[in-house]
């Protein structure tokens, strides 16, 4: 769908789902706007950067008070599986979001998550400039998959588990680069890379930030727990101190 703008039925679809009635009805049309619908114009980028921040608020506090036995660790992790990518792609796919994205002709926004989740942190923005954050509140209890149980290793984003691993071998943090940038603003090739001291940097291939430096964040996983594969902190510290 190229851009146009909203029709009655689809704002009256948007205010059901969101469970609010909505007193500025442009919000709701940047927030599905994808920048190919708009070389020029507003899309949903600043939204996004703002829907970003009050999902990660509210999950923040449900947890808190949801889960009284964990840490601050195991919070994070929690936090940090309900706000990735996939969750919020899943999210917009359930409540059939997509036929409603503005975005240029050729590009399925549907089976693409990198635009679903966005497109879901801007919707999130919407609601909370227009309506408040408890209408975020009640809406992400009612839609979000918020297991109150354990999270698996599986479960975690490999960015933590990266942080997790390094942090139990006495290691610095994990630290990411922009090795390159390419292709049109609405759809980005980035290159980026992560170290460990003691380990090679390694690489990934992504459409955005947070999907290239998960990729390379596992690559470094796997080398880091492949016997003999890498560096050891510990074998690098003997080489240098008997150079």
């Amino acid at each position: 769908m190229t851009f146009s703008a909203l029709t009655k039925a689809e704002i009256g679809k948007l205010e059901q789902l969101l469970n609010h009635r909505f007193g500025d009805h442009q919000l709701l049309l940047r927030a599905l706007t994808h920048a190919s619908a708009v070389p020029k114009g507003p899309s949903y980028e600043r939204l996004e950067f703002v829907g970003d921040r009050v999902l990660g608020l509210v999950l923040a506090e449900f947890f808190y008070q949801s889960c009284q036995s964990d840490d601050e660790g195991a919070l994070s992790t929690r936090l940090h599986a309900a706000a990735r990518q996939p969750t919020l792609a899943q999210v917009a796919q359930q409540l059939d979001i997509a036929p409603l994205v503005r975005v240029q002709t050729g590009i399925k926004a549907a089976t693409n998550d990198s635009v679903m989740s966005d497109v879901m942190e801007s919707l999130l923005a919407a609601l909370y400039l227009d309506g408040g954050l408890e209408k975020v509140q009640q809406f992400v209890v009612a839609h979000w998959p918020l297991h109150i149980g354990a999270i698996s290793q599986t479960e975690k984003d490999a960015k933590s588990r990266l942080q997790e691993l390094a942090m139990k071998r006495g290691l610095a943090l994990p630290r990411y680069r922009l090795i390159s940038r390419s292709g049109a603003d609405h759809e980005p090739v980035m290159v980026y890379g992560v170290e460990v001291e003691g380990f090679t940097e390694q690489q990934a291939t992504g459409t955005s930030r947070k999907q290239a430096q998960q990729m390379a964040a596992a690559q470094l996983i796997d080398v880091m727990t492949v016997t003999g594969a890498g560096t050891s902190y510990d074998s690098a510290r003997e080489r240098n101190g008997s150079e």
